[in-house]
């Protein structure tokens, strides 16, 4: 195993090469206000991340990534275009995998451009797997944008649009939704029975609960217009699980989404950008006639991301997670810039792993 002061050496060797890409390096602190990440994901951070409570300032968190600080700091002084590179501990908690480290070394780079979104997503892509090109990874890649594009485009109402948005980065979940919409699976009987009752309150207990009586009479008004709402389109359903099956090279998925996308024609703007993505990673150099592209990548684990996604995987060690990801992020600057915006893609790598492997060879 390398030691602390081997992967800081590493570390510090990336943080160089990036600053030579033209990157400024930045730090940020490892107690993170939880208010902000608890915003972002809801209450799920707290199976992932470890949260402490201080008496003046709150709940904090131990910094469980880098993106969001880096954001919240180019959002509030930041300068653009602009490239930032860092590197520290982040933490994760791991109750289930207990191999895997629950503190690691991470270095990162950002690049926040609006000039040319699949340039710079070119860029950092290519960047990466120079970097990592001694090492034989398999690179994958994908774009969540053009899911988000296929469910925004659903003949559907607002509120299921919305719901399915909620879950992209659920699958399971997001496949009980759209058997639920399309009739495949019945409501839950209480619900049924919530719905038939002409009297939702008559011979109820006494309230005592969270939420007033106007929240659960709006919560069952919109319950019920659901139930109301026709059932998904087939054709749709069919193309949208057509979409999620895409795994080629590149060119390839684009055509196969090309064909899609005669069911589905809200997703053509983001095959539009995929193209030009692909054509940009070609002029760095990446041979993209080989370069995996998996329509379902980055939905299990990339939350913030809404456009390209990628990651570079040790074949040799299948039970390690990835040694660098990535991926494009606008709505998150959005978000955290309260209404301001740029477009903004970035990556981690993990050097722990990356003298593992180096070590096995």
């Amino acid at each position: 195993m390398p030691t602390r002061a081997d992967i800081l050496a590493r570390a510090a060797a990336l943080r160089d090469r990036f600053e030579r890409a033209g990157a400024v390096p930045v730090e940020t602190p490892v107690l993170q206000p939880a208010e902000t990440l608890l915003d972002l994901y809801g209450e799920d951070i707290r199976a992932r991340a470890y949260l402490t409570s201080d008496a003046l300032r709150g709940e904090q968190v131990l910094r469980p990534d880098f993106t969001v600080p880096v954001v919240q700091m180019h959002m509030a002084q930041g300068a653009e275009p602009a490239r930032y590179t860092y590197s520290g501990e982040v933490f994760r908690r791991q109750e289930h995998d207990p191999d895997r480290a629950n503190e690691y070394i991470q270095v990162g780079y950002e690049v926040f451009d609006r000039t040319d979104p699949a340039g710079a997503d070119a860029e950092v892509f290519a960047l990466f797997a120079e970097v990592l090109a001694p090492l034989n990874l398999r690179a994958a890649t994908g774009d969540i944008g053009i899911l988000m594009a296929a469910v925004r485009g659903l003949s559907t109402t607002e509120a299921r649009r919305a719901a399915l948005m909620r879950h992209i980065w659920r699958p399971r979940r997001f496949r009980a939704l759209l058997d639920r919409f399309s009739g495949k699976t019945p409501p839950p009987p209480s619900r049924t029975a919530l719905l038939a009752a002409a009297e939702p309150f008559a011979g109820t207990s006494p309230e005592i609960g969270m939420r007033s009586r106007d929240e659960v009479e709006q919560r069952i008004a919109a319950l019920r217009a659901d139930a109301e709402a026709p059932a998904l389109d087939g054709q749709e359903l069919s193309a949208l699980a057509a979409l999620l099956k895409v795994r080629e090279t590149a060119p390839y998925a684009l055509e196969q989404l090309r064909d899609i996308a005669v069911d589905l024609p809200s997703i053509t703007p983001a095959l539009d950008r995929l193209q030009a993505r692909i054509d940009a990673l070609a002029a760095h150099g990446i041979d993209v006639e080989q370069l995996d592209f998996e329509a379902n990548y980055g939905r299990t684990s990339m939350e913030y991301y809404d456009g390209f996604v990628f990651g570079f995987y040790a074949e040799r060690m299948p039970n390690q997670p990835p040694v660098a990801t990535g991926g494009r992020y606008d709505a998150l600057t959005r978000h955290l810039g309260r209404n301001a915006e740029i477009p903004a893609v970035g990556g981690v790598l993990r050097p722990g792993l990356m003298l593992e492997l180096e070590a096995m060879a």
